[in-house]
């Protein structure tokens, strides 16, 4: 099996709801909303809407908001960039990955300019070979058409196999699955609603890093 490691973004590189939590308290403040609206935000946002624009086409009902729900939707992928961070170590393990002969992608759902924000802002843009943003390519995860182009972009394809470490349990394990990829699931402790079947199961994106890792030091130097 090659050594191709593909990440998703979203609460397994970085860590979204905190930032979202950070949102939400802006959010609230900058609308003159109670600190029950956070935790009804906090609350909408775990319920796992399909779509963001349906987010906020609630939030607006809810708290009678004049400005279009499109409008508070893009003013919400225009802050978030600013507020998520990728913690030090996790760079650094990605930049391990790659001194050690790996090639580090990214394939991750969401609107082109919400993720490549990210990407660029956390600096993971300038740490991995390659990244596939579905608002870009058009086709989302589990679509087995994503990973394809993530892992050409890090220069490989899916036919030789790989990894994929991801939180969400159809999108990133069903996904990884159907794509021929081996699968860490990052576990985060909350009910999923879906049975999945990961090769490992972790609590940090670092505990998968250091799998792949102890995968590198057991190959033959040849596969090397």
């Amino acid at each position: 099996m090659q050594r191709l490691a593909l990440f998703d973004l979203d609460n397994t590189l970085i860590d979204l709801d905190a930032a979202f939590l950070l949102w939400a308290h802006e959010f609230a403040e900058e609308h003159r909303l109670s600190r029950k609206a956070v935790d009804y935000l906090v609350k909408l946002d775990c319920n796992g809407l399909p779509h963001r624009e349906l987010f906020f086409t609630k939030v607006r009902e809810r708290f009678k908001l004049s400005a279009p729900a499109t409008e508070l939707w893009i003013a919400y992928r225009r802050r978030m960039p600013h507020l998520v961070e990728c913690r030090p170590e996790v760079m650094a393990a990605l930049t391990e990955l790659r001194a050690s002969g790996w090639r580090v992608g990214i394939v991750t759902n969401g609107t082109a300019d919400n993720q490549l924000g990210k990407l660029q802002r956390t600096g993971l843009a300038d740490v991995v070979n390659g990244y596939a943003l579905s608002g870009v390519e058009g086709i989302r995860k589990p679509d087995v058409g994503l990973f394809e182009i993530a892992a050409r972009r890090c220069g490989m394809s899916l036919t030789d196999g790989g990894w994929m470490v991801g939180d969400h349990p159809v999108a990133d394990i069903d996904g990884g699955r159907a794509a021929g990829l081996r699968t860490v699931w990052l576990d985060r402790g909350t009910r999923v609603g879906h049975e999945c079947s990961p090769d490992h199961v972790v609590s940090d994106v670092i505990q998968a890093a250091d799998i792949l890792r102890d995968i590198n030091g057991r190959l033959p130097k040849k596969h090397r």
